[in-house]
């Protein structure tokens, strides 16, 4: 009998997006014969350790970035680029050295810039081939597609046309190797549509901004007549409060989140595209609250209110009030379905 194919999975742990995209292309892996082995670190081993007990985990630091409080996000990134191409030849040699230690036989890798090699076919998964960026754009795109055409292949998680991320996953130029597949989301919406929640707000981001938004959203929303959840989007807490008519939980389940926001009249969420993705596959509109100074989710935010399926706030200005008003003039949001061919995307690693 043919052993199964190791396929070593890499998100980034930047907030828990990365890794919540990977979920539905994990399930694909093992459906299609192959074994998974996953490797990343923080709040994004929490998550996928609990939705996939079983599997085999590795234990894979990030570029050790760190966040200011005072400074633009953007600005706080862009001083540390030297650090982070540091950290992305760094784990170049870490990768070498699993694929030879665990037999690895491919490589996906979510926006981590350095996991790829010329030994297995190496996958980047990244929405984001446009870099917008307040300093020296047009350098930083440079080195973005340098390191992505080390891989093997670039999968962009977008329609081929008429994209969810704009300009962001549909640049001017593109990358050699890119092959859209298709919005990735581990939710489905199964019209078990139940009015339980007046308010779903789901916190998420790198920190400090992620406890910033939540005491933010926490003060209003505990003086809010309706029945409101808080989801901090903390996956190594077991954390449960109701105060007033707000009920606060650290983290809830894939199956727990996406009836809570089928179940919930107003979503107040960040604008990543992870949870646009989700958001899309539900049917279902939403306020952001874009992390202040990151341009991506900035951009996606204006961009998807543009006609009028979602609307956005500034997070230092937001008023729980007017966005409930913003809500009442959402246009329906009607997902464009389109099932991703993993059979024929997956055969890179036959």
């Amino acid at each position: 009998m043919k052993e199964k194919k190791r396929i070593l999975v890499a998100p980034l742990n930047w907030g828990i997006g990365h890794a919540t995209r990977c979920i539905p292309m994990i399930s694909e892996l093992k459906k299609n014969n192959f074994e998974v082995i996953i490797a990343t670190s923080g709040r994004s081993l929490e998550l996928l350790s609990s939705e996939f007990p079983k599997i085999q985990f590795i234990k894979f630091e990030d570029y050790k970035i760190s966040y200011s409080s005072s400074l633009p996000m953007a600005l706080n990134i862009f001083l540390q680029i030297p650090k982070i191409i540091f950290g992305i030849y760094h784990e170049n040699i870490k990768l070498n050295t699993i694929i030879k230690d665990f037999k690895i036989d491919g490589v996906i890798s979510d926006n981590r810039y350095g996991l790829f090699s010329k030994k297995i076919p190496s996958i980047f998964i990244t929405h984001q081939l446009k870099i917008k960026s307040a300093f020296l754009e047009n350098i930083i795109q440079k080195i973005n597609y340098y390191f992505i055409n080390k891989f093997t292949q670039c999968w962009i998680p977008d329609y081929q046309e008429n994209g969810l991320a704009g300009e962001l996953s549909h640049p001017k130029e593109n990358t050699k190797n890119h092959i859209y597949i298709g919005p990735l989301s581990r939710f489905n919406n199964n019209n078990n549509i139940q009015p339980k929640y007046d308010i779903l707000a789901i916190i998420s981001g790198p920190e400090p901004q992620r406890s910033i938004f939540e005491k933010i959203i926490t003060t209003q929303l505990k003086e809010h007549k309706k029945e409101s959840l808080l989801v901090q989007g903390k996956p190594e807490s077991k954390y449960c409060e109701t105060i007033n008519n707000l009920i606060i939980k650290s983290h809830l389940s894939a199956l727990e989140l996406n009836q809570a926001i089928l179940n919930s009249k107003l979503i107040i969420c960040r604008s990543g595209y992870s949870t646009i993705m989700d958001l899309f596959t539900l049917g279902k509109n939403a306020v952001f609250i874009p992390t202040p100074g990151q341009t991506e989710q900035e951009y996606l935010a204006e961009f998807l209110s543009k006609e009028n399926l979602f609307k956005y706030q500034k997070q230092n200005k937001f008023q729980l009030s007017i966005a409930q008003k913003q809500s009442k003039s959402f246009t329906k949001l009607s997902y464009r379905k389109q099932k991703i061919d993993w059979k024929n995307i997956l055969l890179i690693f036959e």
